[in-house]
Formats: structure tokens, C-alpha cells, sequence
């Protein structure tokens, strides 16, 4: 097979969760276990650090490894979902994975996966452990693809396990209170590894030093040994963040200008240094200026697209790949505080997301795009259409992505404000 034979035959026969929803969910590691082991346990050749939580992973993900990348480290980066190529998903110092790779792995195992029936997500997990073994990377920056507990992902053993948040999202599979998903999120901690925890909530809180108790595990909350202050965020066609960070009553970096724009990114930024403070005394050698140099530069380094992402401007047109209660909220405050005359909202989500109490942030001071991604698991625009209408939200209907997105230009201003969202998948269309 060739690559597009390979990529075909994967999202053909293996069950893809951000394809087809729940039906591609394995409520254990069986299969992962099962992979590893023929692969021979490659996950315990290389260092790691694992990150979970409901919003932010993708960022903190992104932050350490390109942290990681300034310190002159050759640095593993795990991923999911991918916007446009399957190999954005597995990197080592930014680059992704050769095509080779993908079909000789495919190649190779192909007759175990007929026999075992693995998920996409779990090949997938496989093929990164492998490849980052095989490349002899010196640490790699492994993101959860859902919960925690029993992803296939939480088979590693970290230098510090990360989980940045706790948001309702997936609640058919993760549990519907965030004490019940904050649950599934700490099945990463694990015996005698620090955990850090990126924002201080209840109750999630009390579930996290529960668990950090039981295994005996060193516990971190980053808001409450770093700050960011001074902080001053400008949003038109040259967006700015800029800010400084305390650790305690002292000054750590000052005018810090991260190259991820969103305002809520200074949570991620807390997050990160939290966690690359704890892999200093573990004896990695980062210095203050790979700190610096890493967040200014993650999209540099590691490609990272989608977060407050601006695609044209005159009109200003931004997408963001926000996708639940907690990331729409953040992007909606962005919304609130971007200059327009005009706003235009081209949107999507996936059907089996409980949408009514998203829809009620969006602002109703706005023309709507309705639309679906082009995957089995998209809503139906017209649906979409009649959904929000009930919550005040008024527009048309459109076939694709790109038809809503053209009329959507078409429309504005050149001082309006086209944003792109909802989904991951409405996202990975337009970039």
C-alpha cells in the first residue's frame, strides 16, 4: 500500500471517536496493552510527560515540547485531533512523522489489528510509541485523547503527569458532573510522579488531592506558586498578549509575549512553567531563556494551528477550536472584547454533544452561518439552524463549511468580525 491506501484502509477499518462519536470508545486498555506488548513495551524506552484535562492540553501539550525543543532536547509530541494531515498528530522537534513510517507500521502489523479490532485512537498510540523508540527521542509530550483513567495513553509512567482543567464534555462517556469526570482525568496520577493542576476548582479539587494522597504522589497547584500580572491583551488585526510572571511575591519573566494569542492562554502559560519547574529538579537542564523562547515561539516550533487563529483580515476572520462549554466560554469573552461593527459567527458541532447550553453563550447581536463538517458525526446545519433558533440565534443554513465561510466574506464589512468554530472539524476546514 501507499499512504493514501494506508490512511484509507485506517479510517475504513478502525473505529476513529472524532469520526463516529462513542461507537470508537473502549472502556479499557486490552487492546493497547495488547499492541504494546508485541511491539515490545516501546513506551519504556523514552521519558515522557502526560497531559490530560477537558480544555488547554493541546496548548500546555505544545508549550512544553516546544520548551523542551529551546532546551535542545529531541522532544516526542503526541496529539489528537489532527486539523488537516493524520501526521500532525505524532512529531519529533515539530516535524511529523515520515509517510514511510505510517504505511510500514500499517504493513507490519496489519494481521494482529484484523485480529484484535483496535480502535484508531489505540493503532495510533502504538505507532507513536514505536516510532518515538525507534528515533531514541529523549522525552516525549503525550496528550490524553479522552478522560484519563482508561485512555490508551495512560499506559506510560511520566516524569510529571499535567491536568489543566475540568469542563463538562463527553459526559456520555466521561460521566455528567465534573466531579465525575475530574475522576476519569486523575486516573493519570500515578504512584510517587507529580501531578500538577492547572486551575483551582471545585469540586474537582477535592478529587485530585484525594487521589494525589492514595498513590503518594506530589501534588502541584500552578495558580497558587505562579501569577500572571500586568498582563495587557489588545485584539484587532495584530493581536498582543503580553504579561509578566510572579513566582510568589517575585518577578520570574517579565513581558512575556506568547505567540498563542487567546487571553485564556495565560492559564496554559501558568500550567506549563509549573510543570517544566518540576522536570528542572528532575534534572532537566532548562534555563529561563528556553522558557521564554519556547512559549514565544511554540507555533515556530511545534506547528500548532487553531487556537485564536486569525486567517485573513479586512475582515478580521479567526477561528478556534473550542468546542465545549469551558472552551466556548473563553471564546466567546474574546469575542466580546474584539472591536467589529459587524459580527458574523460560522459554526458547527459534532451530534452527539449536549449543545442547547452552548448555544445559550453565543451572543445573539450577530449573523449566523450554520454549517457541518464533513464527517459522519457532524450535526446537520439545518438542525443546527432550528436549535438555535430557540435560543435566539438567527441565520441560514449551509451545504458545506466553505459555502458559509464564502458567504459569510462576502457579507462583511471590512471592519466586521468573521469567527470560525464549534468544532474541531469546521475548523480543520478552513485552515
Amino acid at each position: 500500500m501507499n499512504y493514501d491506501e494506508t490512511l484509507n484502509y485506517m479510517f475504513r477499518h478502525l473505529p476513529m471517536f472524532h469520526r463516529v462519536g462513542p461507537a470508537a470508545y473502549k472502556a479499557d486498555m486490552n487492546n493497547t496493552i495488547a499492541i504494546c506488548e508485541k511491539l515490545k513495551n516501546p513506551q519504556n524506552n523514552f521519558k515522557s510527560v502526560h497531559i490530560a484535562g477537558t480544555n488547554g492540553k493541546g496548548s500546555v501539550s505544545h508549550f512544553i515540547a516546544s520548551i523542551l525543543q529551546e532546551s535542545g532536547y529531541k522532544v516526542g509530541l503526541y496529539t489528537s485531533p489532527h486539523l488537516k494531515d493524520f501526521r500532525e498528530r505524532i512529531k519529533i522537534n515539530g516535524e511529523m512523522i515520515p509517510k514511510e513510517k505510517v504505511v510500514s507500521f500499517i504493513e507490519n502489523n496489519n494481521n494482529f489489528f484484523e485480529e484484535i479490532q483496535p480502535s484508531f485512537f489505540e493503532m495510533t498510540v502504538g505507532l507513536a510509541f514505536e516510532y518515538f523508540a525507534e528515533e531514541n527521542v529523549d522525552v516525549a509530550v503525550i496528550e490524553t485523547g479522552l478522560g484519563g483513567r482508561l485512555d490508551s495513553t495512560n499506559i506510560i509512567c511520566p516524569e510529571v503527569s499535567v491536568i489543566t482543567n475540568i469542563s463538562l464534555d463527553h459526559t456520555n462517556l466521561l460521566g455528567n458532573t465534573e466531579e465525575m469526570i475530574a475522576k476519569e482525568k486523575a486516573g493519570i496520577i500515578k504512584n510517587g510522579i507529580p501531578v500538577v493542576i492547572g486551575e483551582t476548582q471545585m469540586p474537582s479539587t477535592e478529587v485530585f488531592i484525594e487521589k494525589a494522597k492514595e498513590v503518594d504522589s506530589p501534588i502541584f497547584f500552578a495558580e497558587l506558586n505562579y501569577k500572571a500580572q500586568n498582563v495587557k491583551y489588545s485584539i484587532n488585526s495584530d493581536t498582543q498578549l503580553i504579561m509578566d510572571i510572579f513566582k510568589g511575591n517575585n518577578i520570574f519573566i517579565r513581558n512575556l509575549c506568547p505567540e498563542l494569542k487567546g487571553f485564556y492562554q495565560v492559564k496554559n502559560i501558568i500550567t506549563t512553567i509549573q510543570a517544566i519547574e518540576i522536570l528542572t529538579e528532575k534534572n532537566f537542564n532548562i534555563t529561563k531563556d528556553n522558557i521564554i523562547g519556547g512559549i514565544e515561539n511554540v507555533i515556530k516550533n511545534t506547528s500548532l494551528k487553531g487556537r485564536w487563529q486569525t486567517l485573513s483580515t479586512k475582515p478580521l476572520t479567526i477561528c478556534d477550536t473550542g468546542h465545549n462549554i469551558g472552551g466556548i466560554r473563553e471564546v466567546i469573552s474574546l469575542i466580546k472584547n474584539t472591536p467589529y461593527s459587524n459580527l458574523h459567527m460560522v459554526v458547527g458541532f459534532c451530534n452527539d454533544k449536549d449543545i442547547e447550553p452552548i448555544l445559550k453563550l453565543f451572543p445573539k447581536v450577530a449573523t449566523y452561518y450554520f454549517c457541518k463538517a464533513d464527517i459522519p458525526r457532524g450535526l446537520d446545519a439545518k438542525e443546527l439552524k432550528m436549535l438555535a433558533r430557540k435560543q435566539g440565534l438567527t441565520g441560514k443554513s449551509y451545504k458545506t463549511v466553505s459555502d458559509a465561510l464564502e458567504s459569510a466574506t462576502i457579507k462583511a464589512g471590512v471592519d466586521d468580525l468573521i469567527f470560525v468554530g464549534g468544532s474541531t472539524f469546521i475548523v480543520a476546514e478552513v485552515i
